[in-house]
Formats: C-alpha cells, structure tokens, sequence
C-alpha cells in the first residue's frame, strides 16, 4: 500500500516538485489512459523534465497521454509518496489523435474505473479533486 501525504499549496518549493498528475475531465467524463504494456487504467501524468515548469509538462504529459490539445489546468494540492509532485485537476476542451507514444488508449468514466495500476494513490487523487473542487 502507498503512503500519499497531501499537502497545501505553497507550503513545498516548486523546485522540489519531481512530477504532475492531472485528474482530468472532457465533456462530463473522468479520463483515464491505458498504457501500452499495462492492463489497468491510470491519471495521466508523469515526470517534470529538466528545464520544464510543472504547467508546460503538465500540458506535455496531457498530449501525450491523452492527446489533449486545449484544456484548463490548475494546481490542487502537493503530494507525496517517494518525492514532492503536484496533483493538477484539468477540464479538457479539445482532443486530437492519440500520439503513438506509451499510451494505447484513452477511457471516459462515470466514475473511477474498477481496475487501476495505482488503486491506493489514484483512488486518493480523484477523491482529493472532488473535495477541493466540489465535484
């Protein structure tokens, strides 16, 4: 079982911040993306490379995994498990092809899917967007 500490913003540098994760919604649904070598369903996200702010990889990781071209992102809390990371919430206006990178496909949910990578931290990400959001 992951240990998830969350934390408010402000109280950890931006800095430290070693990944996003971006609980998403497009047209009413939650999105959840499928990797390639994987049979679960997971947050898009992933790490801030060298030189990125957490909003430019957050809208690079949101192409890549889910092929989001326009959307509205903004910061929810700070997380940890291993390292500091971001958890982001995003409403999503618009969606091209799916990039042929790790992703295979993407899926639109009601709610959370049954079958996740990461069912302790994911099922804290999506609760923690739904609180801070009132959604």
């Amino acid at each position: 079982m992951l240990e998830v500490k969350f934390y408010e913003l402000g109280s950890i540098k931006e800095s430290l911040y070693t990944r996003v994760v971006v609980v998403s919604k497009y047209k009413g649904k939650w999105v959840y993306c499928k990797h390639k070598e994987r049979d679960t369903w997971e947050i898009p996200g992933g790490h801030i490379e060298a030189g990125e702010d957490w909003q430019t990889a957050a809208k690079r990781e949101m192409f890549e995994e889910t092929g989001a071209t326009e959307l509205d992102i903004e910061p929810i809390c700070v997380y940890s498990i291993s390292k500091f990371a971001l958890l982001c919430y995003a409403e999503i206006k618009k969606m091209e092809k799916l990039p042929n990178f790790e992703i295979e496909k993407i899926g639109l949910f009601d709610d959370e899917p049954k079958s996740l990578t990461y069912p302790d931290a994911h099922s804290k990400f999506l609760k923690k967007v739904k609180e801070i959001k009132r959604l």
